[in-house]
């Protein structure tokens, strides 16, 4: 029990449950998928029975690949892939095709979709997880694992919601995840057999044993991540649409004033603000009646492993139930004030999808709420709105 006194143990643990939640949001919404079907009184079954075959799972896993991390060069290879899987968490996302895997009505059914789907997603989980435990130093890499995924597991299946409103409020927690990937990337190459052992490939230079070059190692590897990321974000980053193009296909902008508004809403006090600002702004008009509102809700994509996995049915109506959630309070406070619109929900990256949507419906001005960042902090942390005025071509008007 000396180990639980020792900074290095806890700091693992901290890695290896930040990793889980970073990196099992996906397995969540599959779990999710696969048990919606499920009676209700089945359902919470359903749940914790795959829940714990996908724990021993993956804990059988990681023990192994822990021992093939002993094998020189593998570190390396390990190494390689997490700097992929880092610097893919900061790329927009992409939904992919589907298969024709669907939940199940039968207990076991979804219990097995739930293991079977936890194993084929969990590459990425089992080579970061093993890297942090190794890399920690303490001895105690099973103790550490099995430890880390019982507390982060829970946190991912009753959690998750909370985790990806909090991964959306504060986009820097995913480029902090990708740089720590990068980080345990960067300790994996520096403490692999052919890199500092003398007697495995003599030939080879070698790097010094030593807190210096962990550290070092693990710094270069993070910044090599975001480096990575940040350009190849920035490559794939859609040209903003010129104003003079803003207007959808058969609909004509007007040259006099804004009618046109898209209301971008997530459900939050912040955009509840834009929906209040903008009745406000309706009600100083001659002709209330002339403003045109679109609503929208824009629901984040799932990762490829995800959409690959889960039928394309299951995931639109997961993601519809989502924005209708999302879409109710504007929806209620404008049917309160008797006011018209027409409301839309989008899957994709929000901030170019809103701009995308206002595009299409020929809108003059978007209106949305924001936490109130300034403009370095925001370009900083990330942020939804600075996104959309990025990419928008027409003025964003945001609500604090």
């Amino acid at each position: 029990m000396e180990m639980l006194a020792t900074t290095e143990f806890w700091i693992a643990v901290g890695q290896i449950i930040m990793i889980d939640i970073l990196l099992g949001g996906d397995n969540a919404v599959v779990i999710a998928l696969a048990c919606r079907k499920l009676p209700p009184k089945q359902r919470t079954r359903g749940i914790l029975w795959g829940t714990a075959g996908a724990i021993v799972l993956r804990i059988v896993l990681i023990f192994f690949a822990l021992k093939l991390l002993a094998i020189p060069f593998l570190k390396v290879v390990g190494a390689l892939l997490l700097v992929w899987i880092g610097v893919k968490l900061l790329l927009p996302e992409h939904e992919e095709g589907h298969a024709s895997i669907e939940g199940s009505d039968k207990l076991w059914g979804a219990v097995r979709t739930v293991i079977v789907a936890d194993f084929v997603m969990s590459v990425d989980n089992v080579i970061a997880i093993a890297g942090a435990a190794e890399a920690s130093g303490t001895g105690h890499g099973m103790a550490l694992v099995i430890f880390g995924v019982l507390v982060s597991i829970p946190i991912i299946v009753w959690g998750s919601q909370m985790v990806i409103k909090l991964m959306d409020r504060f986009p820097v927690i995913i480029v902090l995840g990708g740089m720590l990937l990068g980080w345990i990337a960067g300790t994996m190459v520096v403490t692999d057999p052919a890199m500092v052992n003398p007697s495995v490939l003599p030939q080879l230079p070698k790097f010094p044993v030593n807190d210096w070059s962990r550290y070092g190692a693990g710094i270069a590897g993070a910044l090599l991540v975001l480096a990575l990321g940040k350009w190849l974000a920035a490559r794939r980053k859609p040209e903003p649409a010129p104003a003079a193009a803003a207007a959808g296909a058969g609909v004509a902008k007007s040259a006099g004033p804004l009618r046109r508004f898209l209301l971008a809403v997530d459900g939050s006090d912040c955009s509840m603000r834009a929906a209040h600002q903008l009745l406000s702004m309706r009600g100083e008009l001659r002709d209330p009646a002339a403003m045109q509102i679109h609503l929208l809700n824009v629901q984040r994509p799932v990762s490829g492993d995800v959409s690959s996995f889960v039928a394309s049915q299951s995931l639109q109506e997961y993601h519809r139930e989502r924005s209708v959630a999302a879409l109710a309070p504007a929806r209620a406070l404008l049917d309160a004030a008797g006011v018209s619109y027409q409301a839309h929900d989008r899957v994709g990256p929000p901030g170019p999808t809103i701009a995308e949507e206002a595009s299409a419906q020929g809108c003059d001005m978007i209106v949305m709420g924001t936490r109130g960042q300034g403009t370095h902090t925001a370009a900083l942390l990330g942020s939804v709105a600075q996104s959309t005025i990025e990419h928008a071509g027409v003025p964003v008007l945001l609500v604090k």
